[in-house]
């Protein structure tokens, strides 16, 4: 839930600051903004039909770099280990990775519209885009790609 905070800089302190001796703070974070399927929710984002209306959506989700995390941490704890994970989602279609995004990244921009008419006519936006992006397998499913961020912070200097 770090990249739906609006300052991750002031939780990550926060939150070292709560640690015993010995503790650790271990986080993982969507590490997705170069993927198409965020690009391509962007793209649909910009259409004339709503544009106006998704400036908050486009920022509801923060993203730092990992180099971020380093500067931030470093200094403060003992130790920190930083890495990246691409988690691979076996998905029944393109379909599903709507409906996957559906539940996380593209609530504030679904949030934004004021139609159910609305609402469908973005995710068929984006249900072409991905059809494109995330093509079937010979089998039919598709492989989903979705890079993770990783650190963990332990003990306080």
């Amino acid at each position: 839930m770090l990249h739906w905070l609006p300052d991750p800089e002031a939780a990550c302190r926060h939150w070292l600051g709560q640690l015993r001796p010995g503790g650790a703070l271990a986080v993982q974070v969507p590490a997705h903004h170069d993927s198409a399927v965020h690009r391509q929710t962007l793209d649909v984002a910009g259409d004339p039909a709503w544009t106006g209306r998704m400036g908050a959506a486009r920022t509801a989700a923060t993203h730092r770099p990992p180099s971020f995390y380093y500067d931030l941490l470093s200094p403060l704890v003992s130790r920190l280990d930083l890495w990246e994970t691409i988690y691979y989602h076996v998905l029944a279609g393109p379909e599903a990775v709507v409906e996957w995004f559906r539940g996380t990244g593209l609530r504030p921009f679904l949030a934004a519209l004021s139609s159910d008419q609305e609402r469908r006519r973005f995710e068929q936006m984006l249900l072409e885009r991905y059809t494109v992006s995330y093509p079937r397998r010979p089998d039919g499913q598709v492989l989903f790609p979705f890079r993770r961020l990783f650190f963990v912070a332990r003990g306080p200097r």
